[in-house]
């Protein structure tokens, strides 16, 4: 038996740890993801406690997903509007213009939440289903603990203005990514550009989208902004383009056209700076490995997860990917079994390191022939 290392056919540059980059966002605080590799691409103070504003309506809408998707709610449930949930609608705030004693539906109320950003439905879905907006606030931040939102309390389901409400953009970053990998078909509601409320007591209501990038032709699809008069103008945005998706989140943008045009030369940047490579893809033959005394003479290995890194055009290095195994392997081999490693090194340093599976079963020969090929062995060194 041997250690065998077998490097995978490919060189590419790797940055382990891209931040801080050439690129100056006018936010207080902002930061800048590769979604399939994780890799924070850009942050600027992504620590800072912030006012998240309406992007807490990010998990107003998370709550309400999870109880769907668990089977405990339904789009089709219809709430009773109270007076509290009503008086938003009156008060200046962004609303969905709905009336006291109407009976919503939850999907309506959704919709007015994510492209109304209404106020309103946000209090009438936390009291619908948690009796209270206080309760259902409780349930926020029991799910932003569950999340390793470590920075994060909430007070209200709509992000008025409140101090025990905050936030930062690294934990707003994490609540995006359970949204869009969790609920990927509700997300896309996050992209419609408008939304009609047939009202009662009056013509029906249209309202745009707020998210301002939803109207560049950049393939941004989310996600929410917020704006309060302490915390100034904040947006969690995302784009998706030829399979690749970028997550911005950013807060103290001193104007509206700022809040724009600094998210959207965030995502460009990521965009064009920045090329994501796939090494592997879950359960997907990466190589054959040789099979000692067993019926089968190779097996196939693989990786039971998409293993994915992003990499900066602007420098050139060599990514090394290697198979690190002791072989031939003996039979028996049980499918699934660990046979060795897959390491992912950038200048003689492990970035990574991930198990090699065997792809199926592989029984041993019987004793006659084990014995010809222990003697093949001794005799010749071959097997």
């Amino acid at each position: 038996m041997f250690k065998k290392i077998s490097l995978i056919n490919f060189i590419f540059l790797f940055v382990a740890q891209i931040v801080n980059a050439n690129i100056e966002v006018k936010a207080r605080t902002a930061i800048l993801q590769d979604f399939l590799s994780g890799e924070i691409l850009y942050e600027k103070e992504p620590d800072r406690s912030i006012y998240p504003a309406s992007m807490t309506k990010i998990m107003t809408a998370i709550i309400a997903f999870d109880l769907i998707k668990s089977g405990d709610l339904s789009l089709e449930d219809e709430f009773i509007i109270s007076e509290k949930a009503w008086r938003l609608s009156t008060a200046g705030y962004s609303s969905m213009f709905i009336m006291v004693g109407d009976n919503v539906s939850v999907e309506d109320l959704l919709k007015g939440i994510i492209v109304a950003s209404g106020n309103d439905a946000c209090v009438a879905l936390a009291e619908g289903i948690a009796g209270t907006e206080e309760e259902f606030a409780i349930l926020m931040t029991m799910k932003a603990n569950e999340l390793g939102m470590e920075n994060t309390n909430f007070a209200n389901s709509s992000g008025i203005n409140d101090p025990d409400n905050y936030s930062t953009v690294r934990d707003i970053l994490i609540m995006s990514n359970y949204l869009i990998k969790e609920h990927p078909d509700y997300y896309e509601w996050f992209s419609e550009k408008d939304f009609t409320w047939d009202r009662t007591g009056g013509d029906p209501i249209t309202q745009g989208n707020r998210n301002p990038l939803l109207y560049k032709n950049i393939g941004a699809d989310g996600i929410k902004t917020g704006y309060l008069a302490v915390e100034r103008y904040s947006l969690a945005s995302s784009l998706k383009r030829k399979g690749r998706r970028l997550i911005a989140v950013g807060s103290g943008f001193e104007t509206k056209s700022a809040r724009s045009r600094e998210s959207s030369k965030l995502l460009t940047y990521g965009l064009t700076n920045f090329d994501l490579i796939q090494i592997t893809k879950s359960n997907d033959p990466i190589d054959k490995i040789e099979v000692w005394l067993g019926k089968d003479e190779y097996i196939d290995v693989f990786v039971n997860k998409d293993i994915y890194n992003t990499i900066k055009k602007a420098q050139k290095r060599k990514l090394k990917v290697t198979l690190n195994y002791t072989g031939p392997i003996e039979a028996p081999i049980k499918k699934n079994q660990v046979l060795g490693k897959l390491k992912v090194i950038y200048d003689q340093n492990l970035l990574g390191e991930y198990d090699l599976l065997a792809s199926k079963d592989v029984k041993k020969v019987n004793i006659f022939s084990r014995l010809i090929k222990s003697l093949n062995y001794l005799i010749w060194g071959d097997v």
